[in-house]
């Protein structure tokens, strides 16, 4: 049963513009429709990708505990992911499957930090301490003022494990900066290969007539969310004796604020065309995985249609 719809893109935005929630059943524009899924559908594939690059580090682990924590993050990682695919695909423009076929297939985006390895444990820390955050804070920013209502409700489940995630990142940090000169020298150097990808996942500066601010599905432009990023991570690195790898980084002591140097964008283009340094083995990985599993996919589909056909009567 289709639920409500507006007769005009007026009288929608003027309906978004007063706190209104868009749900799944409703006759919504159809560049709205878009623009949200490909959205939700980039979001899926990043939090898909994030877990396997977790799951590279299972067996590396150091120590009982963290190798525990890298267990339980990669099955939040690769859970929130099919959360975001059954959002996605309840909008009816390509079901769960066709998105992982054009993820494997490299015609659909994840966010660039997935595209380059771990290579390091400093790496891994790296990555919750510093990627983390900037993911988190991209969505706390949706979640803030999400206007299409089944988004906004896994983000809330999202952003709780999210959250731990991060803390867990500060932790290792914190534990490296007070460990040996050779764990140091191995986060700075992490520090220099992380620091500008995690930066670059705020994406440039937001357009003037950014459809995703209009429609209320992000509620703050990207540089201000980028800011104030580096407001928070640059002072507290240096409290613990790193650099940051921004030569062009300026400290305002009348404001005590910090602004990043210029930004080479060129990177992110790279990476979002597919072309990053890990993006054919990433991409690679994922498809062999999918393809690995697929009898797990058969036996639940051959369970759940047993079930409704005794359900209705039929022989099993």
């Amino acid at each position: 049963m289709m639920g409500r719809s507006w007769a005009s893109m007026e009288a929608f935005e003027a309906f978004l513009d007063q706190g209104g929630i868009v749900e799944v059943d409703d006759d919504m524009p159809h560049s709205y429709r878009q623009a949200v899924f490909v959205f939700i559908e980039m979001h899926a594939n990043s939090e898909l990708m994030g877990g396997l690059t977790e799951r590279d580090w299972i067996p590396r682990t150091p120590g009982l505990r963290h190798k525990m924590a890298v267990l339980a993050k990669t099955q939040d990682e690769i859970g929130h992911g099919h959360l975001l695919y059954m959002v996605a695909a309840d909008m009816g423009l390509k079901t769960r499957q066709e998105m992982l076929e054009d993820l494997f297939a490299g015609k659909s985006k994840f966010h660039n930090v997935f595209h380059y390895r771990a290579k390091t444990w400093g790496d891994q820390v790296a990555i919750s301490f510093l990627v983390d955050a900037a993911a988190l804070a991209t969505q706390q920013a949706v979640f803030k003022n999400c206007s299409y209502g089944p988004y906004r409700r896994i983000l809330r489940r999202i952003i709780a494990e999210e959250g731990f995630h991060m803390r867990m990142g500060e932790e290792r940090m914190m534990l490296i900066a007070e460990g040996t000169e050779l764990q140091r020298t191995m986060f700075q150097q992490s520090l220099d290969d992380w620091w500008w990808p995690a930066l670059q996942l705020f994406g440039p500066d937001s357009k003037p007539d950014d459809q995703l601010l209009r429609w209320h599905i992000k509620s703050e432009r990207n540089e201000v969310l980028r800011a104030r990023w580096v407001q928070k991570f640059a002072p507290l690195l240096i409290s613990y004796g790193f650099t940051v790898p921004d030569p062009g980084l300026i400290h305002h002591p009348e404001t005590d604020t910090w602004t990043a140097g210029p930004i080479d964008w060129e990177p992110l283009r790279r990476t979002l065309a597919m072309g990053g340094p890990d993006s054919a083995r990433r991409i690679g990985d994922a498809a062999a995985n999918w393809a690995d599993t697929y009898w797990v996919r058969d036996a639940l589909d051959a369970a759940s249609a047993r079930a409704l056909n005794q359900a209705a009567g039929a022989p099993a």
